[in-house]
């Protein structure tokens, strides 16, 4: 899937950052995966992100988890959209 893995890299780095101001960048990146993934991927895409998250949020505490938790929030909005 075209970009998926840049995507993957950079939301986990975002998340263990756990830095607030990262959100708008972390949005921006879920935001361009659908728009450069084929059509047929990109629900399937936008989940494997959101297990990811998923995954990080369970081993994470503090600001790490809760920005797990936003990036989770906000791909499970995208998904409706698709």
């Amino acid at each position: 899937m075209p970009g998926l893995a840049d995507c993957l890299s950079f939301l986990r780095l975002l998340i263990a950052r756990g830095d607030p101001r990262g959100v708008p960048l972390a949005t921006s990146a879920i935001d361009d995966y659908p728009a450069m993934a084929p059509v047929s991927v990109r629900s399937r895409g936008l989940r494997v992100l959101q297990q990811d998250a998923l995954e990080l949020h369970v081993s994470s505490v503090g600001v790490q988890r809760s920005f797990a938790e936003t990036i989770d929030a906000y791909i499970e909005r995208k998904l409706r959209e698709e």
